[in-house]
């Protein structure tokens, strides 16, 4: 939890790697630039005031990136074909037939008449 911040800001060069020993072939892949941004968030315990702090914060990202984007995160049509599916998948739940759907979709209906009772 703590490493992994400090690994995405730093990264590791080409350079770091070959001094370690790291073979050749493994270089492309263990090499990346860093200075990639990350979020790490502690909390006493998970409560519904800190769960409404985590979902404002993500919420609000969300919004921003919306913004400079040039898109309105909320009101996308994606969202719209996301509600008329749903209603089409509403009946799969009570007959557990999801054949209209995509696999992990129908393993979802199944796991979820499986294990909620």
């Amino acid at each position: 939890f703590f490493a992994q911040p400090d690994a995405l800001a730093l990264g590791k060069t080409k350079d770091e790697l070959i001094k370690e020993g790291v073979p050749q072939d493994l270089l492309p892949h263990k090499a990346f630039p860093g200075n990639r941004p990350s979020s790490s968030l502690l909390f006493q315990r998970l409560d519904p005031y800190t769960t409404g702090q985590l979902l404002a914060m993500y919420e609000h990202r969300t919004a921003v990136q919306g913004f400079i984007w040039g898109n309105c995160s909320f009101d996308q049509w994606g969202v719209e074909l996301g509600k008329v599916q749903c209603n089409a998948l509403r009946p799969s739940f009570d007959s557990g037939h999801a054949n209209d759907f995509s696999s992990s979709t129908r393993e979802g209906v199944r796991w979820l008449r499986k294990n909620m009772h």
